[in-house]
């Protein structure tokens, strides 16, 4: 499946999730439940997936953690905010960089419409 057609099918399955439950709830209830979405649609979809930092040639101990790899293709960072900020977008771009992927969403459930809580980064 192609990047545009696995972040599609992402977005579908977080808008199914988000419709269940609506707003309000813990990230980790909403990161459960699209993992469960996406298998069901038979999505590869890895939780908590770490990434090694490197600075200057040398590994450091610390670890960057990612909320969802789909398909080994797309970083998916999910929030639970009031509304999301620079940092929030800069984080996923971290991600996507240090990772050498290059398409990632960003999916803030805390939203009446899940349209409004969706961007698309490409790296």
């Amino acid at each position: 499946m192609e990047l545009e057609g696995i972040t599609s099918e992402i977005i579908g399955a977080a808008i199914t999730v988000h419709g269940a439950l609506g707003p309000g709830l813990l990230e980790s209830v909403y990161e459960e439940c699209l993992v469960y979405e996406l298998h069901s649609r038979r999505m590869a979809c890895q939780r908590q997936v770490r990434v090694p930092v490197t600075y200057r040639g040398r590994r450091l101990e610390t670890e960057l953690v990612m909320d969802l790899l789909v398909e080994e293709a797309v970083v998916v960072e999910l929030k639970a905010v009031e509304r999301l900020l620079a940092i929030h977008e800069a984080q996923l771009l971290s991600y996507l960089k240090l990772s050498g992927y290059k398409v990632g969403l960003l999916i803030n459930f805390n939203v009446p419409v899940l349209k409004q809580g969706l961007k698309r980064m490409v790296n």
